[in-house]
């Protein structure tokens, strides 16, 4: 099985409208955003698949995010936590994967979303 990963990341505000503790403040975040892939079949150049082609389907996704309150985002439900935000990015790079994977690699799969709020602090969606 081979995997990789790209990196991506994007800044934003939030509160926690559930939450009882210094998170129901507006605060923000430099959010740093990881995707994996996975799969056992490489193509005819040794690759999984193409690392800049991935990085810009995270980097579409994460701009959709930067520099925005993200309680203003229905799909949160005004408790736009870690975990939510990951399975947003899954299901918006889910619609790009389709075009990334070469014929010669199609069982590869996004596998996981990586959201870290601060350095010490991740969320993961696996799919």
């Amino acid at each position: 099985m081979y995997e990789v990963r790209v990196e991506a990341d994007f800044a934003a505000a939030h509160f926690l409208k559930d939450y009882h503790g210094k998170c129901e403040n507006l605060h923000a975040h430099n959010s740093k955003v990881y995707a994996h892939v996975r799969g056992d079949r490489l193509d005819e150049g040794g690759m999984l698949l193409d690392f800049t082609e991935l990085k810009a389907s995270l980097r579409k996704v994460c701009g959709l995010l930067d520099h925005k309150n993200l309680n203003d985002f229905d799909c949160f439900k005004q408790n736009p936590s870690a975990e939510r935000i990951a399975s947003f990015i899954a299901e918006n790079i889910l619609e790009d994967i389709p075009a990334l994977i070469k014929k010669d690699t199609g069982n590869a799969h996004l596998y996981a979303i990586d959201v870290f709020e601060t350095d010490t602090s991740r969320a993961r969606y696996i799919l």
